[in-house]
């Protein structure tokens, strides 16, 4: 956290404010409003679609299943930008703003942050590797069909939160019967820690679990942004607050600063890769090992 400590409150109003250069766009990348998923558009059937098969499928024992499996990482040893340049092969369909390859995504996420706030290094590396978990539709990661790897993420275990997309589709779900599970706390207690708690599977707690375990020195706060910020229920629509503690207030103040780079830098302005990577480089060398375990 010591790279937290030097930032004090105001700086983090200034942060959560938006910063001076950053201006939300009012429209994706289609021309439409952001996060819309009832607006009749190309991808809105597809997109809905996809959170049907997820919601029904992000069952405690699946996701437990996933955990145990890809917490070996024992699949393949690569570099940080090795797994930029892998995932140009991927379009994420639980998207409604945005069908370019994701390495575009990551750096415009990262440079739109880095404008704002030179200093704050390790969130610049957040924006970075935030979706790189996404390697999960690879071959080599077992090719996992896009609902447990992609879209708004949730916590499994305890009742599904109405502030979810498309929640009627979890009358599907094994768990949402289970007495054990459909409860406001089910398997959980107040103020437990999300990091007790089981998330459903996807890129978010697997790029996680990669970090913790390849023990990157980047801050709790960039686990925290890592880990949850496809958890829309929590940073839009504050549920899911009983569950926390201090350290995820905390830290969660961090995330909804990220979340408007994340979503809103989504745009057709390119990147010039080769000209910002030797910057990338020097704080992936800075915050990880030089080759990871995946």
């Amino acid at each position: 956290m010591a790279v937290l400590a030097d930032s004090n409150d105001n700086e983090l109003e200034q942060l959560q404010d938006g910063g001076e250069g950053f201006t939300v766009p009012e429209t994706n990348s289609f021309g439409q409003t952001f996060r819309d998923y009832g607006v009749e558009s190309e991808r809105q059937k597809g997109v809905e679609e996809f959170y049907r098969t997820q919601h029904i499928n992000q069952t405690c024992d699946f996701v437990k299943r996933m955990r145990e499996e890809y917490g070996k990482l024992n699949r393949v040893e690569m570099s940080i930008w090795e797994c930029c340049e892998l995932l140009n092969e991927f379009v994420d369909e639980s998207d409604p703003d945005l069908d370019e390859p994701q390495i575009e995504h990551l750096l415009q996420t990262a440079e739109a942050i880095r404008k704002d706030y030179p200093n704050e290094d390790w969130l610049h590396l957040t924006g970075l590797i935030h979706d790189l978990g996404k390697v999960l539709l690879h071959p080599d990661f077992g090719e996992l069909p896009q609902w447990a790897v992609v879209g708004d993420t949730f916590p499994v275990g305890c009742a599904f939160d109405e502030s979810i997309v498309h929640h009627k589709y979890f009358k599907e779900n094994p768990d949402y019967n289970n007495p054990a599970f459909n409860a406001k706390y089910g398997a959980y207690s107040e103020g437990r820690g999300l990091d007790n708690v089981f998330m459903s599977w996807g890129h978010d707690d697997y790029m996680y679990l990669v970090a913790k375990e390849n023990k990157t020195t980047l801050p709790s706060a960039g686990l925290f942004i890592i880990r949850y910020h496809s958890f829309y229920a929590l940073h839009r629509a504050d549920a899911y607050k009983h569950l926390m503690n201090e350290e995820d207030i905390e830290n969660l103040k961090w995330l909804k600063i990220f979340n408007k780079y994340d979503l809103y830098s989504k745009s057709k302005v390119r990147v010039d890769v080769e000209k910002v990577k030797p910057y990338y480089l020097s704080l992936i060398e800075k915050y990880f090992p030089e080759k990871l375990r995946w």
